[in-house]
C-alpha cells in the first residue's frame, strides 16, 4: 500500500499551506480581513497536520505532529514591512500574487484529500475516511476564500 506516502505528501502540503496563509496574513496585516481570516485558516491546516500525524503510524509513517513554523524574526520583518507599505499600489499586485499562490496550493491540497478519501473508501478504513470527511471541507473553504478574495481584489488592483 502506498497510502503512507500519500499521507506524508498531504502532511507536507498542509504544512506549506499553513505557512502560506500565515505569510499572506502577516504580509498584508493592514487589511484586517486578510490578517484575521488568514490566521484562522492557517490554524485549520495546522490542525490537519496534527491529525495526519496521529493516523500516519497505521500506514507505516512517522510524521511530526507539530506544524512547521517560521522564524519569528522573518515574521516580524514581514509585519513591519506591511505597516510601512500600507496600501501602496504595488502591494495590491503583491496581494494578487499571494492570493493566486494560496488558491493554487489549496487546490493541490484538495486533490490530495480527494485521493486519500478514495483510498480510504477502497480499503474500508473508517478512521481515515472520517479524517478526510472532517478535514477536506475546511480545505475547500480555504480554497473558496482565496478565490473569492482574488475575484474581489482583481478589478480594483488591476484597473487602478
Amino acid at each position: 500500500m502506498k497510502i503512507g506516502l500519500a499521507l506524508a505528501e498531504l502532511h507536507r502540503s498542509e504544512n506549506n499551506l499553513a505557512r502560506k496563509l500565515l505569510h499572506i496574513s502577516e504580509r498584508h496585516k493592514v487589511d484586517h480581513e486578510i490578517y484575521h481570516l488568514g490566521q484562522d485558516l492557517a490554524r485549520w491546516s495546522q490542525r490537519h497536520v496534527r491529525e495526519l500525524a496521529e493516523i500516519a503510524p497505521q500506514f507505516g509513517q512517522q510524521l511530526d505532529p507539530e506544524p512547521a513554523g517560521e522564524h519569528p524574526l522573518r515574521q516580524k520583518l514581514r509585519e513591519r514591512s506591511s505597516d510601512l507599505l500600507g496600501r501602496d499600489s504595488k502591494v495590491g499586485l503583491l496581494l494578487l500574487v499571494d492570493l493566486r499562490e494560496t488558491y493554487t496550493m489549496a487546490a493541490g491540497v484538495s486533490a490530495d484529500w480527494e485521493m486519500l478519501g478514495q483510498a480510504a473508501q477502497g480499503i474500508k478504513h473508517a478512521d481515515l475516511l472520517a479524517l478526510t470527511k472532517r478535514c477536506h471541507p475546511d480545505n475547500l473553504r480555504q480554497m473558496r476564500w482565496a478565490n473569492g478574495k482574488l475575484k474581489e481584489s482583481s478589478t480594483q488592483v488591476l484597473v487602478s
